[in-house]
């Protein structure tokens, strides 16, 4: 038997969003990664944002599937009460 170790350090954010906050993200992340690195990178430089680039990707793929059921709940509930 062969047992090995691999010591990990995980950090996990809740975060917590209103209706608006929401819309406004789904259409940041609408425009998709690429989109946004490039613009960003155009007028703000790549010194910043870059390291962070790998990170950026996951954030938008991870919202790209999350965000639209979660504001379609807020609507189907809406029109629900009306």
């Amino acid at each position: 038997m062969k047992l090995t170790s691999k010591p990990q350090i995980k950090l996990e954010v809740n975060l917590t969003l209103d209706e608006d906050e929401c819309l406004a993200l789904d259409a940041i992340i609408g425009y998709g990664a690429d989109k946004f690195l490039d613009v960003f990178y155009t007028h703000l430089g790549k010194s910043y944002l870059q390291p962070h680039e790998k990170g950026v990707r996951s954030l938008f793929t991870g919202l790209k599937e999350t965000l639209p059921e979660a504001l379609n709940k807020i609507e189907n509930a809406r029109k629900a009460v009306n």
